[in-house]
């Protein structure tokens, strides 16, 4: 089974040469702690800075440098910062590769909700209304099922939905799924999880079709 850190590096495994990230708030902002060296990966986040790089080490914190989750970061060399116009004309415009989010619920037709619980106070959707709207490559990182034990994985969100249809791949503490037109594909399972395990906590369809890995992370 994956921590928050295993599922960080997993994702960063999904990170190409030349790719423009968007970290969401939560497991997502620690994946470029773990992107490869040998790459070149601009990461963005959208309170307006082009070029982040890992979290900064402590006692090396700036206070006035921080992405949208207002956690300290640090930047790499020809990092840029631009207003929030610049920014979401970046995301509208689709000149973002991958967009990396967290989530509360996810349905097996790629429905994502990841904003709000009804009855307790919310800013507001926020930025992640654009990015669900504007990308044509959603990853979410999340725990596969909730403080109650009870599957995020659904047939349907039962919370008020951010996008729809647009997740295209899950990866939880548990494995990495695919959404597929017939539900949550089974393609790797994490260090020591069966797949009775995977089967238990996801409430949606999961197609399980030949021999499952064990991911490496």
């Amino acid at each position: 089974m994956l921590d928050k850190i295993g599922i960080a590096k997993r994702i960063a495994r999904e990170v190409k040469e030349g790719y423009y990230v968007n970290l969401g708030i939560g497991i997502p902002t620690l994946v470029a702690n773990y992107v490869r060296d040998d790459i070149s990966v601009e990461f963005q986040s959208e309170n307006g800075v082009l070029g982040m790089g890992p979290f900064p080490y402590e006692g090396e914190e700036d206070a006035d440098i921080i992405n949208a989750g207002k956690q300290t970061i640090t930047t790499l060399p020809g990092a840029s910062f631009f207003d929030s116009a610049t920014s979401f004309g970046m995301i509208r415009g689709k000149h973002v590769d991958l967009t990396i989010l967290g989530a509360m619920e996810v349905s097996e037709n790629g429905d994502i909700a990841n904003w709000k619980i009804p009855g307790k106070m919310v800013k507001g959707m926020g930025g992640a209304m654009d990015l669900v709207a504007s990308a044509e490559n959603i990853i979410v990182a999340m725990m596969h099922t909730n403080k109650k034990g009870e599957s995020k994985l659904l047939k349907k969100c039962s919370l008020p939905l951010t996008g729809v249809g647009c997740v295209k791949k899950v990866v939880t503490n548990l494995g990495v799924l695919e959404v597929t037109s017939q539900g949550f594909r089974l393609l790797e399972r994490a260090p020591g999880v069966s797949i009775d395990t995977i089967k238990e906590a996801t409430e949606g369809t999961l197609l399980v079709e030949g021999d499952i890995p064990e991911m490496t992370v």
